[in-house]
């Protein structure tokens, strides 16, 4: 199954609120076809989400009366043949609300994922980055194979209903074959029905559109927020275009020099830390915390259900129940914010007392689903997009192998996360490389953000961005806070940081620590 995990974009959050209440080569400067850098844009007003996007309503006038405005970019099908093929890319933007003469230009968003539609994501944090629009008009785009932009599409709601309720932690034999038949039939089911688009979501075929976007923009320079899979993106955008990066922006960072099963290890002690910190937050409210008498006894009680769960699923969001991977999930999503730690409490006493709503719930949110049980495409862009980055493939064995190292790193979630490194297991399409390149020699100071409590993308992988970025690009700085992500905490050390840099270009010393 795709790993869920993986890098997953702050817009679940809210998800979350709504249900409760290429072998990479060279550097070039443009792009290559004149036609498509020429064509105009016509900004419309936003429809109402997609299905592909999650549904919903369109998005809702900005506070001071601005509206967003949503259009389509061409862009080639396979940046191979320029002239060739082509597909269409959705965008959203807000009109800066600002004197014009004090205009930078644009400023595009990518929230992560993969597998994060942005132009949903934007309108629903928009009013988090009205700063930021006093400068800039901000501009977010869903990537090729996601969203409204050619979604890859896999299996339909009720498959994927029985997909995300099967068993991801087998145990014997017959457990680990019907994972791997299921994990086989969702990899069909995309080569079935988006296989033309499976060759061509690579990310770096994701920057090559961002330099378009860039010109049909009218920007000399591209001004970037990246967010957990964004920074992936963004630092595989300075590699090709080192030259057009203007001011950028990296927060919760993904390790750009880690394999697969390095991410997925590294994830594992992330969300580990994250739940140590909330079995200790919660202990250490005395009398207050229902979960237990200790932080140790939070995270028993929690390793007993779970073991419970296994044996025997709860009553869950009707007529689904709550078994024991859609408890990990759950977990998972709630440990993305520390807002979310009062309904990952609410959520661990119910299933305690037989009633698994609200950590189904959470699964729901962090597998795309809305509570009309249609699912976007997350998880289908999520496993098409990393597997067409990733050239390992690794076999049960090889997992075998490496569920005690997995284990040893967290006792909850190990046996998931080394589990999911099968998701690429015999996909049609051949990874691109071990790991991004990300060099960036020439590029202007980019600002790398790190959280030492982030679990989806552990602090430590901030510097590991700083040093394969190169000396003199990426400035590190440190958020010592909780959650996935620093900006949208609201600490203002932060903020001022972020926009002093991209509305002043105050480059703030490296090293620099919030808390």
């Amino acid at each position: 199954m795709p790993n869920p995990f993986r890098a997953r974009a702050t817009a679940l959050t809210l998800t979350t609120a709504l249900l409760l209440s290429a072998l990479l080569a060279g550097c070039t400067d443009d792009t290559e076809d004149e036609d498509l850098t020429r064509q105009k844009l016509s900004w419309t007003d936003c429809p109402a989400p997609s299905d592909e996007q999650g549904g919903g309503n369109a998005p809702s006038p900005l506070p001071n009366g601005g509206e967003w405005q949503c259009a389509t970019m061409k862009a080639p099908l396979d940046w191979d043949k320029p002239r060739g093929e082509t597909i269409e890319l959705a965008l959203v933007r807000a009109r800066t609300s600002g004197d014009a003469s004090r205009r930078i230009g644009s400023l595009i968003f990518n929230f992560g994922g993969p597998g994060g539609s942005g132009v949903t994501a934007l309108p629903a944090f928009g009013e988090d980055y009205a700063q930021l629009r006093t400068r800039y008009d901000l501009v977010s785009f869903d990537p090729r194979g996601v969203g409204r932009s050619a979604p890859v599409v896999c299996e339909d709601d009720e498959q994927l209903d029985e997909y995300f309720q099967q068993d991801a932690t087998p145990d014997d034999a017959a457990e680990r074959t019907e994972y791997l038949d299921e994990t086989t039939d969702f990899n069909e089911a995309c080569e079935k029905n988006s296989g033309k688009m499976l060759p061509h979501v690579r990310t770096t075929e994701a920057a090559r559109d961002m330099d378009l976007m860039r010109q049909v923009l009218g920007d000399a320079k591209l001004h970037y927020f990246g967010i957990s899979y964004g920074t992936e993106l963004g630092g595989v955008y300075a590699h090709l275009f080192p030259r057009k990066v203007g001011r950028a922006v990296f927060d919760a960072v993904v390790d750009p020099t880690q394999t697969p099963e390095q991410g997925s290890l590294g994830q594992a002690r992330g969300f580990q830390r994250a739940l140590d910190n909330f079995a200790e937050d919660c202990a250490s409210k005395a009398d207050d915390c229902p979960l237990g008498d200790s932080a140790q006894d939070v995270k028993d009680r929690i390793a007993r259900l779970l073991r419970d769960l296994e044996a025997k699923p709860i009553p869950g969001v009707f007529p689904r129940e709550l078994t024991q991977t859609a408890a990990i999930n759950g977990i998972a999503q709630a440990l993305y914010s520390q807002d979310f730690w009062e309904y990952l409490t609410e959520g661990l006493q119910q299933a305690y007392d037989g009633d698994g709503r609200i950590l189904m719930l959470l699964s729901d949110s962090l597998n795309g689903r809305n509570e009309n049980g249609e699912y976007s495409n997350l998880a289908a862009a999520n496993v098409a997009i990393n597997c067409a980055d990733d050239r390992p493939r690794y076999d049960v064995r090889y997992v075998e192998r490496k569920l005690p190292e997995f284990r040893a790193a967290s006792p909850l979630f190990g046996d998931f996360l080394a589990w999911s490194m099968l998701s690429c297991t015999d996909w049609p399409v051949r990874g691109a490389a071990v790991h991004p390149d990300v060099s960036a020699p020439g590029a202007p100071p980019i600002l790398v953000i790190g959280n030492t409590g982030d679990p989806a993308t552990p602090y430590e992988g901030a510097r590991k961005m700083v040093q394969a970025l190169g000396k003199g690009v990426g400035v590190e700085l440190t958020y010592r806070g909780q959650g996935h992500g620093a900006y949208d905490s609201k600490n203002k050390c932060v903020q001022d940081a972020v926009n002093g840099y991209l509305l002043d270009g105050k480059v703030p010393a490296s090293g620099t620590v919030c808390s």
